[in-house]
C-alpha cells in the first residue's frame, strides 16, 4: 500500500497516533524525499480553508495583498495529509471531490486550472458512513477517500506497544530536559499496562513528558500509577521491556550491517545509501548523529 499512490483513509479515535502512521505511510513511499503537508480541517475558520488549501490572488479578495500558494500545491509531487477531514464543510467538499477525480486545482481568482500529483491520506475520528447518512458528507467524496482504510485501534488494544512508546517518548523528553533516565519500576510498568488510556498515545505523550520533568534520578518517576513501596520494587532497563534496543540504538545496527554489507561505501549502486534506499546525505546525516564511523 505504501509504495502506491492510493489514497488513504485512517479512522480511530482521538489522540491514537493517526498522523504518525500518515508520516509512516509518506516514508515508506516513493515520494519520501518530497512534502509532506498537513491541513487540519478542524482548526481552519469557514471563510479560508478554500484560500487555504487551494491558494489565491492578489486582489482575489479583501486581505489579498500578495499571491497565496495553497497547501495541495505546496503538496506537488509529495503528499497531503487531511487531518479531521470530518470536519470539512459541506460546500467546500465538491472542490475537494474535483481535485481528487481530476489532479488539478484552481486558485481564488484564476480563472486558469493547474496540474498537480498529489497523495492524499485522510484521517478522522467520526464515523463517516454515518456522517454520509445524515448527509453532512458527500457520499462521493467519501468513496474516492475510502480507497484504502485503515482502522487504527486505540491504545487500550495495543498493550504490547506500550513499553516500546514509553521508551521512545522517554529518550525524546529527556533528551530535550537534559536528563539521564535508563529504569522504570516493573510494579508501575504494570499498572501503565492496565490502564485504559481513554486519551490514547497523545495521553501517554503527555503523561511521560511530565513524568521526565519530575524524575531527578535514573528511575522514571510516575506519581499517579506508584503506591508506597512501589520505589523498593524491582527496576530495570527501560531498553529491556524494548526488545533490549532503543530507536536510535536499532537504526545504529541498522546501518551498521548495511555499510559492512557495502564495504563501506556510501554513494552508487552498490553503496549503502542505494540498500537502505536514502540520499547519500540523508546518510552521512545519520551516521554523524548517531556517532557512526569507520573502523581505522
Amino acid at each position: 500500500m505504501a509504495p502506491t499512490t492510493a489514497s488513504v483513509l485512517l479512522l480511530g479515535e482521538s489522540g491514537t497516533g493517526k498522523e504518525l502512521l500518515a508520516r509512516a505511510v509518506h516514508n515508506l513511499s516513493n515520494r519520501r524525499e518530497q512534502p509532506f503537508i498537513k491541513v487540519n480541517c478542524g482548526a481552519i475558520p469557514r471563510e479560508l480553508i478554500e484560500s487555504e488549501l487551494f491558494g489565491h490572488k492578489k486582489g482575489s479578495f479583501t486581505g489579498a495583498i500578495a499571491d497565496k500558494l495553497g497547501k495541495v500545491q505546496l503538496a506537488d509531487g509529495g503528499t497531503l495529509f487531511l487531518d479531521e477531514i470530518g470536519e470539512l464543510p459541506l460546500d467546500m467538499q465538491p472542490k475537494l471531490l474535483r481535485f481528487l477525480q481530476e489532479g488539478e486545482l484552481e486558485m481564488i481568482g484564476d480563472p486558469k486550472t493547474t496540474k498537480v500529483d498529489v497523495r492524499v491520506i485522510a484521517a478522522t475520528n467520526r464515523d463517516l458512513k454515518e456522517e454520509v447518512d445524515k448527509k453532512r458528507f458527500r457520499e462521493d467524496l467519501f468513496f474516492r477517500l475510502n480507497v484504502f482504510p485503515i482502522q487504527v485501534p486505540p491504545l487500550r488494544e495495543r498493550v504490547d506497544d506500550i513499553p516500546v512508546l514509553i521508551q521512545h517518548f522517554v529518550d525524546r523528553f529527556s533528551a530535550k530536559y537534559h536528563k539521564e533516565i535508563q529504569f522504570i519500576s516493573d510494579s508501575v510498568m504494570r499498572k501503565l499496562k492496565d490502564y485504559a488510556w481513554p486519551g490514547n498515545v497523545r495521553e501517554l505523550e503527555n503523561l511521560m513528558e511530565r513524568a521526565v520533568i519530575l524524575s531527578n534520578s535514573e528511575t522514571l518517576r510516575i506519581p499517579e500509577f506508584e503506591t508506597p513501596g512501589d520505589n523498593l520494587d524491582k527496576t530495570r532497563s527501560l531498553n529491556q521491556h524494548n526488545g533490549g534496543l532503543s530507536l536510535d540504538e536499532a537504526q545504529r545496527a541498522h546501518i551498521l550491517k548495511a555499510l559492512e554489507q557495502c564495504q563501506w561505501k556510501i554513494n552508487g549502486e552498490q553503496g549503502a545509501a542505494k540498500l537502505l534506499q536514502l540520499k547519500p546525505s540523508t546518510l552521512r546525516d545519520r551516521m554523524k548523529k548517531l556517532d557512526i564511523q569507520r573502523p581505522a
